[in-house]
This record gives C-alpha cells, sequence and structure tokens, in this order.
C-alpha cells in the first residue's frame, strides 16, 4: 500500500512538473517576438549598394533553401499523423523498400537547388568582389586602415589627416579601404556598408565600399585578436560632402600630429578614444606594410 501511494505521488508530480513546462514554453513563445522587436539586424539593414546586394543574396538563398526545408518539415507531421497508432485506415506495407519516382522527385529538386544557388554564388562572388572598384562618376575617397592592438588607425593619404576609431565619408562617393595590420591578422567590417576583409602584417588587402543615406553605423573587428579585442570597434560617420570637408578643415586644426616616434607609441597595446591627427608622413602606410618583410636587425632581435 505504501509503495502504490508512492507512486501516485510520484506520478503526480510529474505530470504537474509536465504542465509546468508547457506553460513554460508557452509563455516563453509569447514573449520572443518582443524581444526580438528590440534587436537590430546590421545585414537586414543595409545603408549601401554592395549590402543591399548582399541582402538580396541572402533573401534568395533563404527562399530557395526553403523549397526543401518547409515540405520536409510538413510531409514529417503529415505522415506522422496519417500513420499515427490510432489510425487503423492508414495502410501498413512493412516490406515496401523502392520508388523509382519517389527517388527521382527528392533528388531531382535539391541538385536543381544546388545549381541555383551555385551559380548565384559565381556570379555575385565576381560582381561583388571586394577588390573590385564600384561604379560611379565621383572620385574614390582613399582610406589606409591600420589594425593595431586593440584599436584601428585611419589614415586619409590626400587629406593629410589620420584618426583613431573614427572616420568619415561623404554619401555617394566610393570608397577604397587599403588595409594591413601592425600585429596579428585582424578583420575589417562595417556591417550596414558591406562585407568584411581580413588585416594581416606584411601585406595590403582592398574592401570598396559606398554609402548611400547619412548616419552613423558601426564598424569593429571581426577576428579575434587579444584582450581589448571587445572594445576594437569605431564609428563610420556618412554625411554630405559640404560636411565631410568641414570635418577635415576640423580634423587638420587638431594639434596632433602622427609622427612616427608618435605611431610607435599608437602601435603598442591599448585600447584608445577617438583620437585626430592633423598631419602624416606621406609614407607611413608603405613602412607599416613593409617593416614586417625588412630583414631582423639586432634591436629587433633582441626584442
Amino acid at each position: 500500500m505504501h509503495k502504490s501511494l508512492k507512486i501516485s505521488y510520484l506520478k503526480e508530480k510529474f505530470q504537474k512538473g509536465a504542465r509546468l513546462k508547457r506553460w513554460g514554453c508557452a509563455i516563453f513563445l509569447s514573449v520572443l517576438p518582443f524581444f526580438l522587436s528590440a534587436c537590430q539586424f546590421a545585414i537586414l539593414d543595409p545603408k549601401g549598394q554592395v549590402a543591399a546586394d548582399e541582402k538580396q543574396i541572402l533573401w534568395i538563398s533563404v527562399v530557395l533553401m526553403l523549397l526543401v526545408v518547409v515540405p520536409v518539415i510538413l510531409l514529417t507531421l503529415g505522415f506522422a499523423w496519417r500513420y499515427r497508432a490510432g489510425n487503423s485506415e492508414a495502410k501498413y506495407s512493412p516490406n515496401w523498400q523502392h520508388s523509382t519516382l519517389l527517388e527521382v522527385v527528392w533528388w531531382s529538386i535539391p541538385c536543381l537547388i544546388i545549381a541555383v544557388l551555385g551559380t548565384i554564388t559565381w556570379i555575385s562572388s565576381h560582381r561583388l568582389d571586394p577588390y573590385r572598384p564600384l561604379e560611379g562618376d565621383k572620385k574614390v575617397l582613399v582610406i589606409e586602415a591600420v589594425a593595431l592592438e586593440w584599436k584601428w588607425l585611419f589614415i586619409y593619404p590626400e587629406q593629410q589627416i589620420a584618426t583613431v576609431n573614427y572616420i568619415q565619408l561623404p554619401v555617394g562617393v566610393p570608397v577604397r579601404f587599403l588595409i594591413t595590420a601592425e600585429g596579428p591578422m585582424n578583420s575589417l567590417q562595417i556591417p550596414q556598408l558591406g562585407g568584411q576583409i581580413y588585416a594581416m602584417a606584411g601585406m595590403q588587402t582592398q574592401l570598396n565600399l559606398i554609402a548611400d543615406v547619412p548616419g552613423d553605423y558601426r564598424g569593429l573587428s571581426t577576428n579575434f585578436s587579444g584582450d581589448g579585442f571587445s572594445d576594437m570597434h569605431f564609428t563610420a560617420r556618412a554625411s554630405s560632402q559640404q560636411a565631410f570637408e568641414r570635418w577635415v578643415k576640423k580634423v587638420k586644426r587638431a594639434s596632433g600630429k602622427l609622427t612616427l616616434e608618435t605611431y610607435q607609441t599608437l602601435s603598442q597595446p591599448a585600447v584608445s578614444p577617438v583620437k585626430y591627427y592633423s598631419a602624416v608622413p606621406a609614407s607611413l602606410f608603405e613602412t607599416v606594410v613593409m617593416k614586417a618583410m625588412m630583414p631582423m636587425t639586432a634591436e629587433r632581435k633582441g626584442n
């Protein structure tokens, strides 16, 4: 008798726990949309030509993949319902092995989708090549980016100014980033304007972007590079041409000048606030790229 009471108690407790679990899941699913509504997915909110093309490719890929995923889910639910234990009308065929028609259907459709995705990938990979210059009737703005530990140095060679963790660019003007790294490999990305590309010591990579809408966009490093990696982000401000020119004049009035000695101090591992430099050596970027390939001096060997 005691044993049956114990079993009854455990059964009641299990049923109560199952009900609480169901209610918990229902409440979680009901409030989940409210939490997600506060999220901002940069890739789904493009502000530039490259990012807009990437979003279009993403949606096309999702739709093509759902052509397989959705029918599979529906058929799984349909089979589970039709061949449930309580349905005596469902035909039971334990020895069924093969259907040529079904084999053709469930192999040809995925193969066709893969072929379409492959074609889209081939075309878009060449059209959205980060090294490929963007079409436009305006002069390209060149920005030299150096990944430091743990900050970004941006050099405007034509304007002869430099900034740390901040860039400004005119709307509608193609921007060509020339990218390298002082130390560990890194990666530069402004998600709302386009994709990312790696920054490596002793090498120069390129990234061509354009901003179509004025605003402040988050730029960041997408490659772990040490303790300060999480703070290695910057602001990319897209403005009118007139506002950009006023900003350049403002930077030119800054008191700081980026000399080789200043650069050596700046390149030390540390998180840095936004800084402006009114002057910069013309060959600084090339020096940073080439220094990793220079012969080891006695001083460098000692370090």
